[in-house]
This record gives C-alpha cells, sequence and structure tokens, in this order.
C-alpha cells in the first residue's frame, strides 16, 4: 500500500478512516453497501477537490464490487488517488481496507474508479491543472484510468 500514497505531490493522494458503528448495520450484521458508498463518494471529492482546487461534482462510479463483508466495529480506511486528469474531469481511484482493530487482521474490500467534473461558481465545467506523472506506478494508473475512459466514451457512443 505504500505505492498508493505520492511523496512527491502529497495533494493528489489522500486517506481516510471510519469506524464501522452498530447504526451502519444491515439485516444480516454486517455494514450497509450505502454506508459505504457515501464514504467513497465523500473519499472521492475530497481527494479530487484538494487536487483541482476547484468546486467538484461526481460524474461516475465504474463498478464497486463488495468483495468481502465489512463487519461493525471493523476500522474502514480509504486510499485515494488521483490517477487521471483531462481538461474538466479526473479519476479518483479508491482502495479500501477493512482492519479488525482487535486481531490486526487486514482485508482488501473494495476498488472502485469515480469520474469527478471541476465546475466554477455558474456551474460550467472548469479546467484542472494538468497531472504529473512521476513513477511507474502513476504512469500505470494514469494508463489504466485512460483506457478505463476510453472504454466508458467507446460505450455512452454505442449506447446513441
Amino acid at each position: 500500500m505504500t505505492d498508493y500514497f505520492d511523496k512527491d505531490d502529497d495533494r493528489r493522494s489522500l486517506v481516510m478512516a471510519e469506524i464501522m458503528t452498530p447504526d451502519m448495520m444491515n439485516f444480516n450484521g454486517n455494514v450497509h453497501g450505502g454506508f459505504v458508498l457515501k464514504f467513497l463518494d465523500r473519499v472521492a471529492y475530497a481527494c479530487a477537490s484538494r487536487y483541482a482546487t476547484e468546486i467538484i461534482v461526481t460524474l461516475s462510479v465504474d463498478e464497486v464490487i463488495f468483495k468481502e463483508p465489512i463487519h461493525v466495529g471493523e476500522l474502514l480506511t480509504f486510499y485515494a488517488n488521483v490517477n487521471y486528469v483531462g481538461n474538466t474531469s479526473l479519476e479518483v481511484g479508491i482502495r479500501v481496507m477493512a482492519e479488525n482493530l482487535l486481531t490486526g487482521e487486514l482485508r482488501h474490500t473494495n476498488t472502485c474508479y469515480f469520474t469527478m467534473v471541476a465546475i466554477n461558481a455558474q456551474g460550467k465545467p472548469t479546467k484542472i491543472k494538468p497531472l504529473s506523472i512521476h513513477n511507474e506506478t502513476q504512469q500505470r494508473w494514469n494508463d489504466e484510468a485512460m483506457a478505463r475512459r476510453q472504454a466508458r466514451l467507446k460505450m455512452k457512443k454505442e449506447m446513441k
């Protein structure tokens, strides 16, 4: 996970954590997926706003798969990073780790990608500063984000 942090430009990365409490429980006794989605959106917003220094809105979320249940009492840590920047939009990748605070066990529960758009005070898209790539990991993340973007654009074109 250490390569998830960008030491050269710390405004492109963000870590947030939240303890899972009983009020977040679903009927099966695990954490309700809606609470996790709410946290994911909050983390994506914070990461994107911090990088762009602009007003940010969510445009889309790529597939969110809950690989494992999240339990009440676990600490969820969200590792977010700006992977790609276009003219007015950017992609934030988020890796979610659940930690059992009593045993120290760590589990990777989710990874997802949010596309966020910078807007001005009138609600119109506004330019974002370009993304600097400093290492191979960032280049790989950027390349993968560009491939996801192309796939979304292709799907959007096919839907017309």
